[in-house]
């Protein structure tokens, strides 16, 4: 048995690994709580809704419980959603919570970590935070939940997606202060952003508390249910106007149709001929060629820099009616997601996660410019990357006539001849170090050539 580093923080119970599959276990402390919700039918009702990720339960004695969850394939973070996946997250939350309202439980907590995303959906994972509902008590997660949700989506929104990202540099969320300077006056007059922002980072944390019931006022039932109602909707109205260069991509590439049709029955071709059944998009924009991949790949990762292109990724996959086999992540492959919380192991790196995921075939299509030209990392770094991650690769090399090669090497000017060396035959050298070249075919009438590749 092996306990998640990120597990500790709940003294009601753990997650642990026990060779190789992800159980749970409840102390003691917890069991009455566990049974009431149980013998209350929410977990069921929770499964039905696939609002919770279920589970079975597969052992109980004195000192333990131990539950069995449907093993998720993949963990994404809040720093790595697109807007409108972060946006369901905290929709999840707020109705999680109603229903339990409804049904006399509550969530101790609000934490963005205890969302994921599965099978194309939001779903909820932390079972240990349903408890009891003491009538009268405030919901106390609610300042946890403005601080991870929020207040994130409302600076997003304001002033850029990189606030997306904040929970990868402070874990346990925007202080709410900071959050009120952040939105500026006109907020303060908003009938949801003032009570849920503005006011609750006022706090009382200057004042000296006199009795229990001036820190924790009674809110009916009803009070609080229409709250966070009011919350939720406010959230489900909530948009972007945020556009990239990458947002339009595929409507500006160097591919006429002929061409972009048979790079797409290439890439199904040869990832069905190495039988893959796990991938990994690395640049993979809105997914459109993670969508090629045959049936047979049953779970593909789909990563990208731009958020709104693996926004429309996930848009795009929540409509599908063949079933969800992407899951989309917003990542800079030049800064990948670091290893963060205590020991910096709460938090797996984006890389460990991939490598533990252990995908048969990486795809690496109309990228490796970027990284070597752009990001100046060497054709022998970019080819161990890629190893490290699966056995077989699928990459595109634009050479020196492609136009957007000669856009980023017409950027470099006076430093232009530092990178006279890229060039197709430099690059298969380097990749030779790592992979046997199975297969390489130049797609017509374009500047590209696409590679197949076994690790060595």
């Amino acid at each position: 048995m092996s306990r998640l580093s990120a597990s500790y923080r709940d003294p009601s119970g753990f997650v642990f690994h026990d060779e190789g599959t992800v159980k749970r276990q409840i102390n003691p402390v917890f069991f009455d709580q566990y049974d009431a919700v149980k013998q209350s039918g929410i977990f069921e009702a929770l499964f039905e809704k696939g609002w919770l990720i279920p589970h079975q339960e597969i052992h109980r004695d004195s000192e333990k419980i131990i539950l069995l969850p449907e093993q998720i394939p993949f963990i994404t973070y809040p720093y790595e959603w697109s807007f409108t996946q972060y946006k369901h997250a905290a929709q999840l939350t707020l109705r999680l919570q109603m229903f339990l309202l409804k049904n006399g439980f509550s969530l101790k907590d609000a934490s963005a970590f205890n969302i994921t995303f599965y099978q194309g959906k939001a779903v909820f994972i932390d079972t240990l935070s349903i408890e009891h509902y003491t009538p009268g008590d405030p919901w106390r997660a609610l300042l946890q939940f403005e601080m991870h949700f929020f207040s994130i989506l409302l600076l997003s929104q304001k002033h850029g997606t990189q606030y997306l990202k904040t929970l990868a540099s402070e874990i346990n969320g925007k202080d709410l202060k900071e959050t009120s300077k952040l939105l500026g006056l006109k907020s303060r007059f908003h009938p949801v952003i003032y009570p849920n922002i503005h006011l609750m980072a006022k706090g009382d944390s200057n004042k000296s508390p006199k009795t229990s019931k001036e820190i924790t006022p009674s809110l009916s039932k009803e009070s609080q249910l229409k709250i966070l109602k009011v919350l939720e909707s406010h959230i489900s109205r909530m948009t972007l106007s945020e556009t990239t260069e990458w947002t339009e991509y595929y409507n500006q590439t160097n591919y006429d149709q002929k061409a972009f049709e048979l790079k797409k029955i290439l890439v199904n071709s040869w990832s069905e001929g190495i039988n893959a059944t796990k991938a990994i998009d690395l640049g993979g924009n809105d997914g459109t060629f993670a969508r090629e991949l045959p049936s047979s790949v049953l779970q593909t990762l789909v990563s990208d820099i731009d958020q709104a292109a693996i926004d429309h990724c996930y848009k795009t996959e929540l409509k599908s009616t063949k079933g969800t086999r992407i899951l989309p992540m917003v990542c800079d492959l030049m800064q990948p997601s670091p290893a963060i919380g205590f020991a910096n192991m709460e938090r797996e790196s984006f890389v460990k996660r991939v490598q533990k995921f252990q995908p048969d075939l990486s795809l690496a299509l109309a990228l490796v410019h970027h990284i070597t030209l752009t990001g100046n990392v060497p054709f022998e770094m970019s080819a161990a990357f890629f190893a490290s991650l699966s056995e077989h690769l699928i990459i595109e090399f634009p050479d020196r006539e492609d136009s957007w090669v000669k856009y980023i090497l017409d950027s470099k000017r006076d430093a232009r001849h530092l990178f006279d060396g890229y060039g197709v035959s430099a690059f298969a050298k380097a990749y030779s170090q790592f992979y046997h070249i199975d297969k390489q075919e130049i797609i017509p009438s374009t500047h590209r050539t696409l590679f197949l590749m076994r690790r060595k």
